[in-house]
């Protein structure tokens, strides 16, 4: 009867978690679907199959150009993020700081306030102090708000490191920089290539700090992606939607592949 019991209670969450990933899924391929349609207008179910989106889409120079100045925000976001998370972490953790747990919420802070209400605030403050370079103001903006990503998932990491190694690493002679190097930093190359990959996708994706602080001559893909939304919703936003989904899926799969989370984990 208990066996019973559990093999139902496995279909059950089976079935749940079908039902989520269907619920997730449903949305993109309808937007890939669409991106395909002969039509002049969105329409679902798609009115016949056609690549001519995809051909004015590429075609379409601010749309490339808003993708590749993404592309870059989100690199340059990550990894200045990642100068800034991984130490922090450390600090949290290592420093006995004082104050340790409300400079904690400080830092993860960004991660609960309404990220248009963030926006407008940087937007005040890089007004106030006159500083008018746009991709500097995005840069930092968006490093703002991605940050306590890194942060939050190298915390859980360093959290779950085994001290017993370091401390036998320091005991064999080992300097401070190779404990790092060789036990310390193998052990949390999955929060921190964790950290990464949300740094670029909610840079990436980021809408309401860009709107704030984006201009005519450095316009995020997002802002992009809105203002065609409001003039003509025909498939070519589905296009620029399913070129983003197509470009994030690719940055994720390099990480795994150049980081490898699998044999991070594994390790």
């Amino acid at each position: 009867m208990t066996n019973n019991l559990r093999g139902f209670a496995a279909w059950v969450l089976y079935g749940i978690a079908a039902a989520m990933m269907i619920f997730i899924i449903t949305p993109i391929v309808l937007i890939v679907a669409i991106s395909f349609s002969d039509g002049y207008f969105v329409s679902f179910p798609p009115t016949g199959f056609t690549l001519e989106w995809y051909s004015k889409v590429l075609a379409n120079s601010e749309f490339i150009e808003a993708l590749l100045f993404s592309t870059l925000l989100s690199i340059g976001t990550t990894l200045l993020s990642l100068l800034l998370g991984v130490p922090a972490a450390f600090a949290l953790v290592r420093g006995n700081l004082p104050f340790s747990s409300m400079c904690k919420g400080l830092l993860l802070s960004p991660l609960i306030f309404p990220v248009l209400i963030t926006g407008l605030a940087l937007l005040q403050l890089f007004s106030g102090y006159g500083w008018s370079n746009v991709k500097l103001n995005l840069l930092l903006a968006h490093t703002v708000v991605t940050s306590p990503y890194v942060v939050r998932t190298v915390l859980t990491s360093l959290e779950l490191i085994n001290p017993s190694l370091e401390e036998a690493a320091r005991t064999l002679g080992a300097s401070r920089w190779a404990t790092f190097r060789q036990v310390i930093f193998p052990q949390i190359v999955p929060g921190v290539t964790s950290g990464a990959i949300f740094c670029f996708m909610v840079s990436f994706d980021n809408y309401p700090v860009s709107m704030w602080l984006a201009d005519s001559q450095n316009t995020p893909v997002p802002v992009v992606l809105y203002r065609q939304i409001g003039t003509v919703f025909d498939p070519s936003v589905a296009t620029m939607s399913t070129l983003i989904i197509v470009l994030a899926t690719v940055v994720v799969l390099a990480l795994e592949k150049l980081v490898g989370l699998r044999r991070a984990m594994a390790a």
